[in-house]
C-alpha cells in the first residue's frame, strides 16, 4: 500500500497472535489496529500493562511480524524509515559517546570518520557537547538516554519509535527529560511514536494520545491534545491538563466510554479549553 501524502505511517487491521510456550494455547495480543500518523506529529500510546503497546511498536520496527494486517511507512529520500529508542539505553560500554552515536551510520557502510562528523550535531542537539569522549559508565542515566536518542536521530529516520525510554529514570530526571525531548523534537522535526505507561507524560508530550484496551489490545480512543505549544512542565498543574489525565485514566480503568471524553472548544480569545 502506498502511504497517503502527508502521512508518515499507516497501519491497517494489524493483528498479532502468539503461542503460549507453556500451554500451547494461541493468544491474541493486539486486534484490528488502524492508525494514521502525520508527518512531524508526536503521538503517544497508553494503556494497561500487557495491552500490546510495545508489541505494536516492535511490529513497526520489524522486530516482530504481525499475524495479519499491514503497516506502511513513508520512505524518505535519505536516511532510514524508522529507528527505535528502548527503555535500556543499550550503549556499548567499550565505545565512547561519539562512537556509540555514530554506530548506526557505520553499520550502514558510512566511513567511521564521516559517521562521527555526522554524529556531532546530534550530540550537541541532545545537550551532550563536551562529553563526546566519555564512556557510558561515566554518564548518568539521563545522559545515557540522551546519547541513545542522538544515535537514533543520527541515522535520520522518518519515524522515531520510543518504547518507555524514560521508565528507568528517577522521577525528577524523567520530568526534565520530557521537557528536553520536546525541545529536541522541535529542533529535529521528526515524527514520533511514543510508548508509555505514564498518562501525564503522554499528554505533556503529544499532539494525540492513543488509548488502548486491555489484551487483546484495541484502540479505545484517539484523543487530540490541544494544549498550546511550546509547553513547559508547569502546564501539568493546569485544570485543562488534569481533565485530560482524569479522562484517560477513567477510560483505562474501564469507567468511561470513548464518546464521553471532554472535547476541546475555543474560548472568545481562541484559546482551546477542554470540557468548557
Amino acid at each position: 500500500m502506498t502511504v497517503t501524502a502527508g502521512l508518515a505511517l499507516q497501519a491497517r487491521g494489524v493483528r498479532m497472535e502468539y503461542e503460549d510456550p507453556t500451554s500451547g494455547e494461541r493468544l491474541l495480543a493486539i486486534d484490528r489496529i488502524d492508525l494514521d500518523i502525520a508527518e512531524g506529529e508526536f503521538v503517544s500510546i497508553v494503556g494497561p500493562s500487557g495491552c500490546g503497546k510495545s508489541t505494536f511498536a516492535k511490529i513497526i520496527n520489524g522486530l516482530l511480524f504481525a499475524t495479519e494486517g499491514s503497516i506502511d511507512i513513508a520512505q524518505p529520500e535519505h536516511g532510514r524509515a524508522h529507528a527505535m529508542v528502548f527503555q535500556d539505553s543499550s550503549l556499548f560500554p567499550w565505545y565512547s559517546v561519539l562512537s556509540n552515536v555514530a554506530y548506526g551510520l557505520v553499520c550502514q557502510g558510512v566511513k567511521k570518520k564521516d559517521a562521527q562528523a555526522a554524529a556531532i550535531p546530534f550530540i550537541k542537539m541532545v545537550g551532550l557537547a563536551g562529553f563526546e569522549g566519555k564512556y557510558p559508565y561515566q554518564l548518568s542515566g539521563g545522559m545515557q538516554q540522551r546519547a541513545n536518542l542522538a544515535r537514533a536521530l543520527t541515522v535520520d529516520p522518518e519515524i522515531l519509535l520510543m518504547d518507555e525510554p524514560f521508565a528507568a529514570l528517577d522521577a525528577q530526571t524523567r520530568e526534565l527529560m520530557q521537557a528536553e525531548l520536546l525541545r529536541i523534537w522541535n529542533a529535529a522535526k521528526k515524527t514520533v511514536l511514543f510508548i508509555t505507561h505514564q498518562i501525564d507524560e503522554a499528554i505533556f508530550l503529544s499532539d494525540r494520545v492513543i488509548v488502548m484496551s486491555a489484551r487483546p489490545g484495541r484502540i479505545l480512543a484517539d484523543l487530540p491534545i490541544t494544549l498550546p505549544r511550546p509547553r513547559q512542565l508547569e502546564v501539568k498543574r493546569t485544570p485543562e491538563f488534569v481533565e485530560y489525565t482524569d479522562a484517560i485514566w477513567r477510560m483505562i480503568s474501564g469507567e468511561l466510554q470513548p464518546e464521553a471524553i471532554p472535547q476541546p472548544v475555543e474560548t472568545e480569545t481562541g484559546e482551546p479549553v477542554v470540557g468548557a
